[in-house]
C-alpha cells in the first residue's frame, strides 16, 4: 500500500485539474446519456438499430443493476487511466503552484536494488565495495588462499555499507600452478616477480589441501545463487579469481544462478602468469576452469600514458586491450557513459570504457627496505568502476 501511495503522490499537483476533468467527463456522460434516451424514445429508427441500443444500454436487466454496472466499468477505467498517469512527475517552477508554472516530465519507476556477489583480489574487493551504496548487499567471497581476517581489517578502515566478507572454506587452501616450462610454483612464491620467470604463463592450477577435505560454506555457495550480479574481479587471474571456480561446490553455485556475471579485466598481464594474455585468453580461462563464459567483459579502453607504459615495460608487463583480431560480432550499444560499441568474443559482450586512473605510489626496495621513490601506476579507478557496472546493469 505504501508503495502505490507513494506512486500516486506524484500527482498532488494535478489534483485540481484531474478533480475538475472527472466533473467534466462525469457531466459530459450524463449529457450524452439523456441524449441517447431521447433519441431511443422519439426517432423513428430501424428495428435492429433499437435492438444494438438495447442491448448496448443494458435494458434487459433492472436500472438499479445497470447503474451499478456502469459506475464499476467507469471507475475501473479511470482508475486505469490515473495510473498510467502516475508514470509522469509534476514538478512545481519556481515554487508556484498554478498550472502555467508546471513541468511535466517522463519517469520510470526505480527497479530495487541489486544483489551482488563479488570475487575479485584483496585490493580489487577494496575497490567494488563503493558499490554497496547502490545495492541491497555486496558479498565479497574472498581468495581460497587468503584468510578472511586480512579483509575486515582492511575494511575496517573504510565505512563501507552493506558489505559483507565471506571465505569460501574454514581454512585457507594452497594454490599451485603450472607454468608453460612445465614447472609447478606456488601462487603464493611472488612468481610477477622473478625476472627468470617473466616471460612465461600458466598452464594448470591447482589446489592443495594437506589435510581433510574441508566443508564449504553455505553464504559462500548462497551469495552466488541468490545474487542478481557476479562480479568477477579485479584482481589476479590465477592468485585470486580461478583457485575459487575449481572448488565444485562454488561453480557449481555460479553455472546454476540466473545472475548476470561481468569480469573486469586486468589492466596488464601479469609476469610469470598472464604474459601475451589477450583479452579473448583471459575469457578461455573461465571456460576451461569453471566451465562459465561471463555474460559481459569490462575492459579498459583509456591510452596509457607513455611514460606510465615504459614503467611497466620495464616490469615486463604490457597493457590488455581488446584488439580487431578478437571481434567475432559488433553490437550498437545505448549508452552515453560507455562507448558505442559492443563487441562479442569468446561468448561474452566485452564493454570498453574508461575504468583506470594513475596515482602516485611509494614504492621500496625488498634489499633495502629503508629506501622508497614515488612511482606512478594505473589502478582500476573505484568510481569509474561502478558506474560502468551500473550501467551494464540498466540493461537488464
Amino acid at each position: 500500500m505504501q508503495s502505490i501511495a507513494k506512486r500516486l503522490s506524484k500527482l498532488s499537483y494535478l489534483a485540481k485539474s484531474l478533480t475538475l476533468t472527472f466533473i467534466g467527463v462525469t457531466l459530459f456522460s450524463i449529457g450524452v446519456a439523456y441524449f441517447f434516451v431521447a433519441a431511443y424514445r422519439t426517432v423513428n429508427a430501424p428495428p435492429f438499430l433499437h435492438d444494438i441500443i438495447y442491448i448496448i444500454t443494458l435494458q434487459p436487466i433492472d436500472r438499479w443493476l445497470r447503474g451499478v454496472v456502469f459506475t464499476i466499468v467507469g471507475m475501473v477505467a479511470l482508475g486505469m487511466g490515473i495510473w498510467q498517469m502516475s508514470d509522469v512527475a509534476v514538478i512545481p517552477l519556481d515554487g508556484q503552484r498554478d498550472a502555467t508554472a508546471e513541468l511535466v516530465v517522463g519517469y520510470r519507476q526505480s527497479a530495487p536494488p541489486p544483489t551482488i556477489a563479488v570475487m575479485a583480489g584483496g585490493a580489487g574487493i577494496l575497490r567494488l565495495a563503493d558499490l554497496g551504496r547502490a545495492a541491497k548487499q555486496v558479498t565479497c567471497v574472498t581468495p581460497v588462499q587468503d584468510p578472511i581476517e586480512y579483509y575486515y581489517r582492511a575494511a575496517s578502515l573504510f565505512n563501507f555499507e552493506k558489505v559483507l566478507y565471506v571465505a569460501p572454506m574454514p581454512r585457507p587452501l594452497a594454490v599451485v600452478v603450472t607454468l608453460d616450462d612445465g614447472s609447478r610454483h606456488s601462487i603464493k612464491d611472488a612468481i610477477s616477480q622473478n625476472p627468470l620467470l617473466a616471460e612465461r604463463h600458466v598452464v594448470d592450477v591447482e589446489l592443495v589441501d594437506g589435510g581433510e577435505r574441508q566443508q564449504v560454506f553455505q553464504k559462500a555457495t548462497d551469495a552466488f545463487s541468490h545474487a542478481d550480479m557476479i562480479i568477477f574481479g579485479p584482481g589476479g587471474l590465477f592468485e585470486s579469481i580461478i583457485p575459487n571456480l575449481l572448488i565444485p561446490e562454488i561453480r557449481d553455485a555460479i553455472r546454476a544462478s540466473h545472475a548476470k556475471t561481468i569480469y573486469i579485466c586486468n589492466l596488464m598481464t601479469e609476469p610469470g602468469l598472464t604474459t601475451g594474455f589477450t583479452v579473448a585468453d583471459h575469457i578461455r580461462q573461465f571456460v576451461r576452469f569453471g566451465g562459465v563464459t561471463p555474460d559481459y567483459v569490462l575492459v579498459n579502453a583509456q591510452r596509457i600514458e607513455p611514460e606510465i607504459r615504459r614503467i611497466y615495460e620495464a616490469a615486463h608487463q604490457s597493457p590488455v586491450y581488446l584488439t580487431p583480431e578478437e571481434y567475432e560480432e559488433t553490437m550498437v550499444g545505448a549508452s552515453d557513459r560507455l562507448t558505442a560499441r559492443d563487441i562479442v568474443v569468446e561468448g561474452s559482450v566485452v564493454v570498453e570504457a574508461d575504468l583506470a586512473s594513475s596515482v602516485v605510489q611509494l614504492s621500496t626496495s625488498l634489499n633495502n627496505p629503508t629506501e622508497s621513490r614515488a612511482v606512478q601506476v594505473l589502478r582500476h579507478d573505484p568510481e569509474k568502476l561502478r558506474v560502468a557496472i551500473l550501467e551494464i546493469l540498466k540493461r537488464h
